[in-house]
């Protein structure tokens, strides 16, 4: 027989599992509510303090929870992998962690019920394969309507068209293909965002080439227009080279002086013809350019442009085909890049740009930005972040699925079908599961404002056998409509990718039942909590009482 000290100890040990859960859950559904009113087209804008003191309005889920953290790194993850779903995904966990609340109280093991969610997951997936449909990613039309549903919910939906055409032209242009179908598309490479004060968000557009903040070194000199330039990017310096560390050197004669500055000089004109020789009307480096290196170039009719940053010379040499050289001796004319069709300084404000622009086949773009005020650039630059995710998903896997919350609303019904055939006890938590689904639908619904048990009444009938997969909510007027007559659609992957990582981590946090922290708790004084559980002290506790400092 048991002795009375082991099974309370056991008993104990139980409840301590299942308070963290509880805090847990109740930590991670704090979060989704935050997060929650920011789903949808008619969604609330947020004020953050980020962590320097400033205050960032947004209503980009990622951005509010960068500036929250476990249920935060999801919202990152969905947004590395994908860029978009960064709601939903909090609020799909957090809704998963609630449902599983009920089964903890019921001594359900966590084990069970990750068990019962990952056959959901499963079985979720297999739905969204079978409504999911194909597209022609060269029909621009299709395209923009796609991500303009997908985009529908950010700040600049006002600008309509705007952001999805420029995300639309920035990815296309991009992209290269992997042969066998696949389209790869560097956004963080290839697709640079200058955000430039001033002007009307109209004015606005993709750049059939790159831009950069510098003007050419010598203005008066050099030309600011080149047409057809042929472009030469090095990164190496044209200056003398000064000696590693200290250098002596011991002149005995006074000529010896005039030698030393002949030979710097010839060592800088000998750069400099090397160059001249392939005949370049720009010269870009990365590092620095002396004067004299500067003056040669100048008279040669060459433009020069000095200590670019590397990864906007990578774009250069993307955009213009040419390609980056180390030494000057080692120039060829392979390395030359004559694809630009124009190179040109122009004051933007109160800054030069130079813009090498109007190229044959570039494979790197920039995207300008005009608009009134700061944060206004951040706010439309986090949204087009967005909008190039949705095209690049497009772009690699052309599937689409409804939005609008119908997607969810048939994997719901689907599910609940699927519940009666499960044997055993892992039965309750898929159930569960199946109608954790409903937390998006029941989200949107809620955002505009309508009555929230009648539009969900009337959608789970719509859907009840998994049927009507197009039915979902407008999120605008929250009126129950045809999601392909609206348009409002999601990419594939990135519903799939939000389901496997909401399953996956309300799973994971599931299976934390203890929180062992070295720091003892300090009870609150005046509390004078009598332990209602009589507690047992092991040898290890009265131990430990007083050593660690409060």
């Amino acid at each position: 027989m048991h002795s009375p000290v082991l099974v309370l100890k056991d008993s104990l040990k139980r409840e301590s599992g299942t308070k963290v859960h509880h805090a847990n859950i109740q930590a991670s559904k704090a979060v989704a509510d935050i997060i929650r009113t920011t789903l949808g087209p008619r969604s609330m804008l947020k004020m953050l303090l980020d962590a320097s003191g400033g205050i960032v309005v947004t209503n980009d889920g990622n951005a509010i929870l960068r500036e929250l953290d476990s249920m935060i790194e999801l919202s990152r993850t969905q947004d590395e992998e994908v860029g978009d779903g960064t709601t939903s995904v909090i609020v799909l966990a957090g809704e998963m962690l609630h449902v599983a609340e009920e089964f903890i109280d019921k001594n359900y093991h966590p084990t069970v019920i990750c068990r019962a969610y990952n056959k959901a997951l499963e079985d979720a997936v297999a739905v969204l394969d079978k409504i999911a449909m194909a597209i022609d990613t060269n029909d621009r039309a299709t395209m923009l309507g796609l991500v303009k549903s997908c985009i529908g919910t950010k700040f600049t939906s006002q600008f309509g068209d705007l952001i999805a055409d420029l995300a639309i032209d920035a990815t296309t242009t991009v992209g290269v293909d992997l042969g066998q179908g696949l389209r790869e598309v560097d956004i963080k490479k290839c697709i640079k965002v200058e955000k430039v004060p001033g002007g009307q968000l109209e004015d606005s557009r993709v750049l059939k080439g790159v831009m950069f903040n510098k003007d050419v070194v010598a203005p008066g000199k050099m030309r600011r227009k080149i047409v057809n330039p042929r472009i030469i990017l090095l990164d190496s310096p044209l200056e003398y080279k000064k000696g590693e560390n200290q250098t002596n050197a011991e002149l005995v004669k006074e000529e010896d002086w005039g030698v030393l500055l002949k030979m710097e000089e010839e060592y800088i004109e000998n750069l400099c013809m090397q160059i001249l020789k392939f005949k370049p009307d720009l010269v870009i480096t990365e590092k620095g350019l002396s004067d004299l290196a500067c003056h040669y170039l100048s008279k040669a009719g060459v433009s020069a442009i000095r200590r670019l940053r590397k990864t906007d010379n990578n774009r250069i040499a993307k955009a213009c085909g040419a390609v980056i050289v180390n030494r000057p001796d080692e120039l060829q004319e392979s390395d030359v890049g004559t694809g630009a069709g124009l190179f040109e300084v122009k004051k933007i404000g109160d800054e030069f740009f130079a813009f090498i622009v109007d190229c044959k086949d570039p494979k790197a773009c920039t995207v300008l930005l005009r608009g009134a005020s700061k944060d206004l650039l951040n706010e439309v630059e986090r949204n087009l972040q967005d909008a190039m995710s949705v095209a690049r998903n497009i772009i690699k896997n052309p599937k689409l699925v409804p939005g609008g919350g119908a997607t969810e609303l048939t994997v719901s019904a689907t599910l609940k079908q699927k519940s009666s055939s499960i044997e055993g006890i892992e039965k309750w938590p898929y159930e569960a599961a199946a109608i954790a689904f409903e937390a998006i639908p029941r989200t949107l619904a809620q955002n505009c404002g309508v009555n929230v048990i009648r539009t969900m009444t009337a959608l789970q009938g719509k859907h009840a056998n998994g049927e009507n997969a197009w039915i979902g909510i407008d999120g605008n007027t929250g009126a129950i409509s045809d999601m392909k007559e609206r348009k409002i659609w999601d990419a594939y992957n990135v519903k799939a990718q939000t389901f496997k990582t909401a399953i996956e981590a309300a799973c994971m946090l599931l299976r934390i039942d203890d929180i062992v922290s070295g720091i003892k708790k300090k009870q609150a004084p005046g509390s004078g909590q009598t332990p209602s559980k009589p507690q047992i002290e092991t040898e290890a506790d009265a131990d430990s009482e007083q050593i660690l400092p409060d």
